[in-house]
């Protein structure tokens, strides 16, 4: 029987030993941790956005890192596939704003449950072992080296070991140096969908303050050209901002240090709209300090940064607020802005970017172009999309395409 070894044991890894068994193979799963899909069971806040609800060309569109490369995987497991996977294994499936897919009860160890049920009605054995190498032999592959010197005997192998993001989860690089060692070209990893840190540190005053429903541009400094234009949530941290908004704005914009973010605060009213009803705001308010008039435009950790935006004086009276005053504020409203030091270390982004080039790829079969018996599956390979759900999906559609194939 043919002999395959699956080298991790996230969702691409998982998927990818549940097909190749399933198509008659003799699986052998490693994994470095005792626990399975340790950096899957913290996706989404802990609740999985497994994959979205949008067509092939939505998919394309939101993989902004080699997305042609992705064409083939997709179409032979795309999303509805994948729910249907899920599904038929007793998961309930709901879908979110923009698309976003998650498992009913919001916990992403139903996910992990189906998965591992999976693998072991189809026989998969799962080992607790770090691997090292890839030996091969005048065919191609032919075993695997573990820690401590064993030597495990295969036929093929698919490597799907994670990039180097949340390494406490396992993904440390491991398989970088194995694919560079049998002559692979390496992408160099950078961190993409990664919090930013900014350069005005008054800002992180603002620390656990979440805005939604507002609009974010990120600019060139130099030529005030808008480079990425998004609307929804966003964080305040200790170092600066983070959120759904911020993590894609991140992919989007290469090397986004020294970068402008701009903030409106209040996407839903024009300038003229907004100038009425802070008028409303001000007559209501009249003998109030300018600080204390604000609390119904603004969350109230965010009203003594935007009155030093504004150069207002906090207690300045509102009925000595002058025309020039008002028009300042609707400037900070809608154009609350402020410059991006840089990404967050790559330990702290959620997808790294970088990887096993893809020029050394069968992107129809995930297998190397170099080393006959080795596949690649998910995040090692230099592929990456933004926030919504199509990062999992890339490694599944992978995975499964890997498994197929091995």
């Amino acid at each position: 029987m043919h002999k395959v070894i699956v080298i991790g044991g996230g969702p691409a890894g998982m998927m990818a030993a549940i097909t190749a068994a399933k198509n008659g193979s003799s699986v052998t799963l490693l994994e470095r941790n005792d626990i399975l899909g340790k950096k899957h069971l913290i996706t989404g806040k802990g609740r999985c956005n497994l994959t979205n609800s949008c067509d092939m060309e939505g998919f394309i569109a939101n993989i902004p890192v080699n997305a042609r490369f992705m064409y083939s995987a997709l179409k032979a497991f795309d999303n509805h596939q994948l729910m249907e996977f899920f599904e038929n294994r007793g998961v309930k499936l709901k879908e979110e704003r923009g698309g976003r897919i998650f498992p009913e009860s919001d916990r992403s160890q139903d996910i992990q449950n189906a998965l591992i049920k999976a693998m072991k009605t189809q026989g998969v054995e799962i080992i607790t072992a770090r691997a090292v190498g890839i030996k091969t032999d005048e065919n191609g592959v032919c075993g695997v080296l573990t820690e401590g010197g064993k030597m495990l005997p295969c036929d093929s192998v698919i490597l799907a070991t994670g990039g180097k993001s949340y390494p406490l989860t396992g993904s440390t690089g491991d398989g970088y140096t194995i694919a560079k060692d049998l002559g692979h070209d390496i992408i160099p990893p950078k961190p993409s969908l990664v919090p930013l840190e900014v350069v005005d540190r008054r800002l992180c005053e603002m620390q656990g303050l979440s805005l939604k429903n507002t609009g974010l541009k990120v600019k060139d400094k130099q030529s005030g050209k808008v480079l990425y234009e998004d609307f929804g949530e966003m964080m305040f941290t200790h170092f600066g901002i983070t959120g759904p908004m911020v993590l894609s704005a991140s992919a989007f914009v290469r090397n986004i240090g020294g970068k402008l973010i701009e903030l409106d605060l209040k996407p839903a009213l024009s300038e003229e709209k907004l100038e009425e009803r802070i008028r409303r705001d001000f007559e209501r308010y009249s003998n109030k300090d300018f600080v204390n008039a604000l609390t119904d435009l603004l969350p109230s950790k965010m009203i003594p940064h935007i009155a030093q935006y504004c150069n207002i004086p906090k207690e300045k009276k509102i009925n000595q607020i002058t025309r020039q005053d008002r028009h300042a504020l609707i400037d900070a409203l809608k154009h609350f802005t402020f410059e991006v030091k840089g990404t967050r270390p790559i330990a702290e982004a959620i997808v790294t970017s970088g990887g096993v080039s893809v020029k050394q790829i069968k992107p129809s079969t995930m297998e190397s172009k170099i080393i006959s018996g080795l596949f690649f599956a998910g995040e090692i390979i230099d592929v990456d999309a933004y926030t919504g759900g199509f990062n999992l999906q890339i490694a599944f559609s992978t995975g499964y395409i890997a498994g197929m194939n091995a």
